[in-house]
């Protein structure tokens, strides 16, 4: 018997030829459990966002919100905890086992001067916020205080504000929910009412004043008349060597 050795060829790429034109296999479905969801975040080496899980599991956006939700709720007895900052999730240590990972790793917790948690305060309330913005609401020159917060990843910058110099928006991430222990800006202590007030106010009068200008609403370290310096506070105490 004879065999057409050049038909078999065209049949081997015609068939290659489909093959290539076949789409590619869709994954396959994972489980999403409160098992498997917890072992992703742990293993993951930064913050993962809601839609990032969705894909990976081939799962809605409302399952993933709910085993997140289960997940917190299972976590908030143990000494992991989950943290939420936006659309972005993390699983950190718990707060009160902060003393004996710090002596195991060497390393002492973060030390912030009073005018560094002033600082500080102000931006987690009233993020996004500029600085001029900041240092309108306490009256005094807050660069140091601005960078040595950026510098510790307490304080983030969050983009560009539409105002003339495009200076930047200040917020905070997830380095400073894992200090205070929050699992989300919702945790935030309740201001004081009449803190509240004057903290939008004044606000209000940096923004009113060409938010974000150098300058601007008044110049940076004055005070008006009569003015107090606003401090609110995260509830922690300032370190009595500050």
């Amino acid at each position: 018997m004879t065999i057409d050795r050049e038909a078999g060829v065209d049949v081997q790429e015609e068939t290659a030829a489909i093959d290539a034109a076949a789409p590619a296999a869709q994954p396959t479905p994972i489980e999403l459990t409160e098992t498997a969801l917890e072992a992703l975040l742990f293993v993951a080496e930064r913050p993962l966002s809601r839609r990032e899980i969705a894909s990976l599991f081939i799962a809605d956006r409302a399952d993933v919100d709910a085993r997140l939700g289960d997940l917190e709720v299972s976590l908030r007895e143990r000494g992991i905890r989950l943290i939420t900052s936006g659309d972005r999730v993390e699983l950190v240590t718990a707060p009160e086992a902060g003393a004996a990972i710090a002596r195991y790793v060497g390393s002492d917790a973060i030390r912030l001067t009073p005018a560094s948690l002033e600082t500080l305060a102000i931006v987690a309330y009233r993020q996004p916020v500029t600085k001029s913005a900041v240092e309108r609401i306490r009256g005094v020159d807050s660069d140091y205080s601005l960078r040595s917060l950026v510098h510790r990843r307490l304080v983030v910058e969050l983009g560009r504000a539409n105002a003339p110099g495009r200076p930047i928006l200040y917020g905070t991430g997830f380095d400073f929910l894992e200090r205070f222990g929050l699992t989300s800006l919702d945790d935030l202590p309740v201001l004081d009412a009449a803190v509240a007030a004057r903290l939008a106010e004044e606000g209000d009068a940096a923004a009113g004043g060409g938010l974000g200008g150098e300058g601007a609403g008044m110049p940076v370290g004055a005070t008006t008349e009569g003015d107090e310096a606003i401090q609110p506070s995260l509830g922690l105490d300032p370190p009595d060597d500050a």
